[in-house]
């Protein structure tokens, strides 16, 4: 387990990391005028599933060709 001061670090160092890859690419103006997404839209998309899924299956492969 870690204390609370590690604990602290860790925090501060994933929210650091957050800010900086949302601060890096610039919003655009079609970005900006976009409406809101509803209550009743996934929070996941196919398209997201789908990359998600793919990598996952990509990590495992790499992590047992290199394991086995």
């Amino acid at each position: 387990p870690l204390k609370a001061v590690q604990m602290l670090w860790v925090n501060l160092i994933m929210d650091t990391l957050a800010s900086l890859a949302l601060a890096t690419e610039p919003p655009t103006e079609a970005l900006l005028l976009r409406r809101p997404y509803g209550r009743d839209h996934p929070l996941v998309s196919g398209t997201m599933l789908r990359n998600i899924l793919g990598h996952a299956a990509y990590q495992l492969l790499v992590i047992f060709t290199l394991l086995f």
